[in-house]
């Protein structure tokens, strides 16, 4: 889809402009309902619209409307209006549309900034996303029918050079729903370090560790996950130096799980075909390092991916087995899907002790108890560090990502106490299985300021929460983190 910046409202077949609560006109509304002579306002009384976010009224375009559909979408109330909103009212006139048959939308905010007409571009990319490559039978009218949009601005120059940026942000959160998407037969974890690899195109320095290289450093929590798969386990490390040269890095870590059948501890039936996406960690910091990438953020930042495939046979780990980890700690498996925090403390210690960075922040499906206790919303966060969960909750709370900062009590560090081994990958029973998922990888981190995201609720969405997200892979975190970085640590 082509998405430009246009000086005027030119002959388009649908035109969108701005509502606010109340029923109150932006200027651009108000501009059509003068040249219609009073058509627009006359429709709002008839209609049941009252210009709230997520709402749309398409009506045929009035006489004296350069349009053939004129698409009214709210903006919510005028004085809590912000990029949010904007994105939100962005998203829901390309719904509105986008299997009406129409081939273009002109979306009009000329009465706004460059850098929200920016808004609005990256919010109609982010809400044209599908994944469909795998589909051949779809009906005609289920396809979308928009090619192009048009953003009316009054800064064309302006526009552009801000969607340089926020283009490239779209670019990451893209791919990483792509990413979250692909079934595991197609994406295993060779395969997604070839993806990664080839992000070597933006700049980025992209090194793949296979099995042998992993078993002379020690990473053995981490190959013990995938020792029970025919795909060999991966370690993707991803640099971008644009920084200070010898900088320290800022790290992030990503649990790479490309299937997840729970392996000799295996997982019901139903809804293991979901496990395509416990990779989602993995994916969030893959298309977080292309976005910053992208714009050429002024960081050096590493990702580390821990790739895996969780599966039962002869080779497989065992409950109970005991495993040394690379930091020399013995851990005892009680239970082998509680798999990802065995790949994540192989990858932090690695990472940590490799590039001595600022601080790491890992992400993760890691616990169904995350879902329980915060629900499909939220994604908890645990850190060591009041300095590195600030600004994440600062950041995501200006991107619409859901966070809530959860405890490390030291008292529960007796539930992963192991009684042949230095630690235990699960607590005693279900209670508090998200923190104590979280002290079992605080054990891993040397010291170094650090946060754990636990993305399981929010990585993958069975219903949209908001018109810029689709059902399916969300690419959670990555604008979340993109904007943490912008904030509180580019020059």
């Amino acid at each position: 889809m082509k998405v430009e910046f246009v000086a005027a409202v030119q002959d388009s077949e649908v035109l969108a402009v701005l509502v606010h609560d109340g029923r109150s006109l932006s200027r651009a509304a108000v501009a059509v309902d003068q040249a219609s002579g009073g058509a627009v306002a006359r429709a709002l009384t008839t209609s049941r619209f009252n210009g709230k976010t997520n709402s749309t009224l398409v009506i045929a375009a009035p006489s004296g409307v350069k349009a053939g559909v004129l698409v009214l979408t709210g903006a919510g109330a005028e004085d809590a209006f912000d990029d949010l909103a904007l994105e939100a009212a962005a998203g829901a006139a390309y719904h509105a549309v986008k299997t009406t048959g129409a081939r273009s939308l002109t979306i009009d905010v000329g009465h706004l900034g460059a850098e929200q007409a920016a808004r609005v571009a990256f919010a109609v990319r982010l809400a044209a996303y599908r994944f469909d490559k795998y589909r051949t039978t779809q009906k005609p009218d289920a396809i979308p029918s928009i090619e192009a949009v048009q953003i009316v601005t009054e800064d064309l120059r302006g526009a552009e050079a801000a969607f340089e940026a926020l283009s490239a942000v779209a670019d990451g959160v893209i791919f990483a729903r792509d990413l979250v998407s692909e079934p595991a037969n197609i994406l295993y974890p060779a395969e997604f370090a070839r993806r990664v690899k080839a992000m070597e195109s933006l700049g980025l320095e992209v090194e793949i560790l296979g099995e042998a290289e992993m078993e002379k450093l020690g990473m053995r929590t981490l190959l013990a996950v995938g020792q029970g798969s025919r795909r060999e386990s991966q370690l993707a490390v991803i640099q971008w130096k644009g920084g200070e040269a010898g900088g320290q890095p800022l790290a992030f870590v990503g649990k790479g799980v490309c299937f997840d059948t729970g392996g000799i501890s295996i997982k019901p039936a139903d809804g293991m075909e979901d496990m395509k996406w416990d990779m989602g960690g993995a994916a969030a910091v893959s298309g977080l390092m292309m976005a910053l990438a992208g714009r050429k953020a002024k960081v050096n930042a590493v990702g580390v991916l821990g790739l895996v495939e969780n599966m039962p046979d002869g080779d497989a780990q065992r409950p109970g087995d005991v495993v040394i980890s690379m930091s020399g700690q013995s851990v005892e498996v009680i239970n082998t899907d509680a798999e990802g925090r065995l790949v994540l403390a192989d990858a932090l210690w690695y990472t940590q002790e490799r590039f001595k960075p600022k601080f790491m922040i890992d992400l993760a499906t890691l616990t169904g108890a995350a879902i329980v206790a915060v629900g499909l919303d939220i994604a908890p966060l645990y850190a060591n560090s009041e300095a590195v969960a600030e600004p994440i909750l600062a950041a995501s709370k200006k991107v619409g990502e859901n966070f809530w900062r959860m405890p490390l009590p030291p008292q529960y560090e007796q539930h992963i106490d192991s009684k042949i081994a230095d630690v235990k990958n699960v607590g005693n029973g279900r209670a508090g299985g998200s923190i104590t998922a979280a002290l079992f990888l605080q054990r891993f981190v040397n010291g170094t300021p650090w946060a754990h995201l636990d993305i399981a609720p929010t990585a993958w969405a069975n219903k949209s929460p908001s018109p810029t997200v689709p059902e399916g892979g969300v690419g959670f975190a990555v604008r979340t983190l993109d904007r943490m970085v912008a904030d509180s640590y580019e020059a």
